[in-house]
């Protein structure tokens, strides 16, 4: 087994500590400095010597925790270097151990404990240059003053930046979650929706003729169980797209969006609603979301059709044209009444429509036997693939 880097054990070492290695290394690389200052280069009388180093351990100590207890180690900083300043000759070193400790409880701590990190710094000034007898100016204290409060006012700044920046990360963030839930939603209640009322239909039509035509209910009962055979299938497919970040990999190698068309017309006829398609988008015409949105789309508004209109016959197209796809549900129902007002299944198209900034209309139509019924047309922008358009249309 290969032999720990250097580098490695020293990280393990500090890892219990719980601080940071560049804190400790700055910590003792200071604490080695301001020695070598007091004993060697201008060494302090003997009878100084315990004080000089008390107060330089304890203004390494502050350095080491700068981060991790920001204001207790910049109140540790401030009483040290007061404490040094009254019993000791004053060292030209100390008061930079200070600076970053304004500056790191400026950054790193609250703002509320920051903005008190100002009355700190004030008595600390203070008293600094009040036990030392070489301040013949005003200008002294006040320079040094100003010099500290613009390291306290970039590390505030830095600081309320950085909050600024987490708090819109959580709103991103929950705005993500609530459109996922959305999207999970949307997707479940086209999905089950549309399957729940064609079972009801199917299940509806073989109750009526179960005593006069049993093979015929045989039948119906046949279509029901199939009809939800392939709405679990469908959930499964739905579940793993949602689970698929690009949205792709779920139907890769199946049919999908508007390919699935032609089997939603058939499902509708063996609910008695005969259903004819006119697509004019060619494969792969559509974004992915797109297309799903599309099928969903036209999805929704058969199952609206089949469970209010009454009708028999309805007619879907869908064109390219110019950048938006234009997608149109008709049928020859009895229509809508005068004052009708929109239900989940016309809301949640809307909603999907204004995901690709599009726009949804919908009222009373009349097809071409003159009887009236109920018309929904949606446009989406699109991006559709430079394919030549090959229309196709279809009859259930």
């Amino acid at each position: 087994m290969a032999e720990a880097l250097p580098g490695h054990r020293f990280r393990a070492v500090l890892r219990p500590v719980g601080l940071p290695a560049a804190d400790l290394a700055l910590a003792a690389v200071f604490l080695a400095a301001l020695l070598t200052e007091r004993f060697m280069l201008d060494p302090v009388p003997a009878r100084y010597a315990a004080a000089a180093t008390a107060a330089g351990t304890a203004m390494a100590v502050a350095l080491a925790l700068r981060r991790r207890l920001p204001f207790g180690a910049f109140l540790l900083s401030g009483a040290a270097l007061c404490a040094e300043a009254l019993t000791t000759p004053a060292s030209w070193l100390s008061p930079y151990a200070n600076l970053l400790g304004t500056f790191s409880v400026a950054l790193y701590a609250t703002a509320r404990r920051a903005r008190w990190a100002l009355v700190v710094l004030a008595g600390c000034t203070a008293v600094y240059f009040a036990a030392r007898d070489d301040v013949v100016r005003l200008t002294q204290p006040t320079g040094v003053l100003l010099v500290w409060l613009a390291l306290w006012s970039a590390g505030y700044a830095m600081a309320r930046r950085r909050e600024e920046q987490r708090t819109a990360r959580e709103l991103i963030q929950e705005r993500a979650m609530t459109d996922e839930r959305a999207r999970i939603a949307r997707e479940l209640h086209d999905l089950i929706g549309h399957t729940v009322n064609l079972m009801l239909v199917q299940a509806g039509a073989g109750r009526r003729v179960l005593d006069h035509d049993p093979e015929r209910a045989k039948g119906l009962l046949s279509e029901l169980e199939r009809a939800g055979r392939e709405a679990l299938t469908e959930l499964d497919r739905v579940l793993g797209l949602l689970r698929d970040e690009d949205g792709a990999g779920a139907w890769s190698t199946e049919a999908y969006g508007l390919e699935l068309l032609p089997g939603l017309a058939e499902r509708m006829a063996q609910a008695g609603l005969r259903v004819t398609v006119r697509n004019e988008v060619p494969p792969g015409g559509l974004p992915h979301s797109l297309d799903l949105t599309a099928y969903r789309i036209v999805q929704e508004g058969l199952t609206n059709v089949l469970k209010h209109a009454d009708a028999r016959t309805a007619r879907v197209s869908l064109r390219l044209d110019d950048g938006w796809l234009g997608i149109t549900v008709e049928d020859n129902g009895r229509g809508p009444a005068g004052s009708y007002r929109p239900g989940r299944g016309l809301l949640g198209i809307r909603e999907r429509a204004a995901l690709f900034g599009g726009t949804v209309t919908h009222g009373p139509g009349r097809d071409p036997a003159g009887t009236g019924g109920f018309t929904m047309r949606c446009r989406l922008r699109a991006t559709p693939v430079p394919v030549p358009a090959r229309p196709s249309e279809s009859s259930r």
